[in-house]
Order: structure tokens, then sequence, then C-alpha cells
């Protein structure tokens, strides 16, 4: 029993890395359609390890399964937009009373590391720079030891990234990675409440660059998005250190 149950894991946990990573660097937009039997064919499964994968990211908030219409990539509502704004505030501030002044050395170094990949991918691949921006906050939370928050912050924060997606002015790469520059600095500080201060600062930053006017994306064939993201492999593209991996 076990060797058939572990490489269908496998499987499905391939496609859905895959399609959160493909929504994350907004390859696949809000609304773009996810039929079983094309990704089934694009990663030689089945339709069940397919829909396993989509229930998965479907739990996250990521894609919404649609009664006799198949699944397609959420579209969150300007209502639901800020509600989640508020929540993910709410979730940062609590990130940064933990860490502030509580950081390793090593902690300090991988932070540091990350911001510097978030420099190198910044021009040269906008979607990694996009998907590396909000890891940043999933790195954080990480580091508070909680496998609680971790999971809130890393759901809303991908959830906040559809928000972008839709609504959003052309991604500020240049502009993420010096705030997130300044909250490392602020929690090396030890200051909580400085550090909260910049944190919302940032968020807010993000906001104002954001929520602003629905984009017109052209919509890419399903394969070809796929094709991208298929071979991929996790530990290559990443310094998370954490499974669960939109932008920041």
């Amino acid at each position: 029993m076990a060797k058939t149950t572990k490489p269908t894991t496998d499987r499905t946990g391939q496609i859905y890395k895959a399609l959160r990573h493909a929504i994350m660097e907004q390859a696949l937009s809000p609304g773009a359609k996810l039929p079983e039997d094309s990704i089934g064919e694009r990663f030689g499964a089945s339709r069940t390890i397919v829909r396993h994968a989509l229930g998965q990211l479907a739990a996250e908030g990521l894609v919404e399964l649609r009664r006799n219409r198949g699944a397609v990539v959420a579209t969150p509502s300007w209502e639901e937009a800020r509600d989640i704004f508020d929540i993910r505030l709410g979730l940062e501030r609590l990130v940064m009373s933990r860490l502030a002044g509580r950081l390793s050395s090593a902690q300090i170094e991988q932070l540091r590391a990350h911001v510097e990949d978030e420099e190198r991918s910044r021009g040269a691949n906008e979607p990694l720079s996009i998907r590396l921006a909000t890891q940043f906050h999933i790195v954080l939370a990480n580091m508070t030891g909680s496998a609680t928050v971790t999971r809130y912050v890393s759901e809303v924060s991908s959830r906040f990234g559809l928000i972008l997606a839709l609504y959003s002015r052309p991604h500020s790469s240049e502009c993420a990675v010096s705030e997130h520059r300044e909250i490392i600095d602020a929690l090396v500080a030890g200051d909580a409440g400085a550090a909260m201060g910049v944190m919302e600062g940032h968020l807010k930053a993000v906001a104002d660059r954001a929520l602003i006017t629905p984009l017109t994306r052209k919509n890419r064939e399903l394969a070809d998005v796929l094709d991208s993201y298929a071979g991929e492999a996790p530990s290559a593209r990443s310094r998370t250190g954490t499974t669960n991996s939109n932008r920041s």
C-alpha cells in the first residue's frame, strides 16, 4: 500500500507546487481556467491526482472550485481585498513583535541573503522577483517557530498576491527590496514598536502601489505556462526553508 501511496502523494505535491508558483508569479492570472484533463496530461497524472492538488490550492483561497464548471484561479473581490489587507497587517505586526531583538546571526544572514536574491532578480526575472518579495514575509513568519503563524501568513500573503495581480500598478521590485532591508535593520535593532512601524509603512506602501485600477492582462495558454513550471526544482528557486511559499 505504501508503494502506491507515496508516488501519488509526490505527484500531487508536484502539481500543487507548480500551479502555486505559477499563480504566485502571476503567470496564471485570476480567473484563468484550470482544466483537470489538461493539467493531468502535462504531468502524466490522473484527474483524481490533479483534483487533490486543486483542492489544496482551493483550501488556501488561490483556486475556486465551481460546481459543474471546473476550477479557476481565484478572483478576489474589492471588499475581500480590503479585508485581506487588514488581516495581513495584524499578522505581520504579530511577527514583528515576536522577532524584534530575537533573531540569531544565522537568521539575519538568511534574511539578508534572501534580499540579495531579490536584488539580483530585479529587472532580470520579474516573475521570480514578485515571488521572492512575498516569500520574504513567509521566511520571517517561519522564524517565529510557530507553524500556525507561518501557515496564516503564507495563505494571506498568497491571496494578497492575487489582489495585486488584479488591482495593482506595475510591480515595484526596487521599493520592495529597500523596504525589506529596513525591516531587517529594525528587527536587528530590537525595537518591536519601530519594527511594527516599518512593517506597517511597508505594507501601506504596497497598498498604495496596488488596489488602484484593474489591469488588462493577456491570457496565456495553460500548456505554455505549465511548461515553465512542470520541471521546476523547488530548492533551486528560493531559499525560504519552508514547504509553503505572492508578492509583498
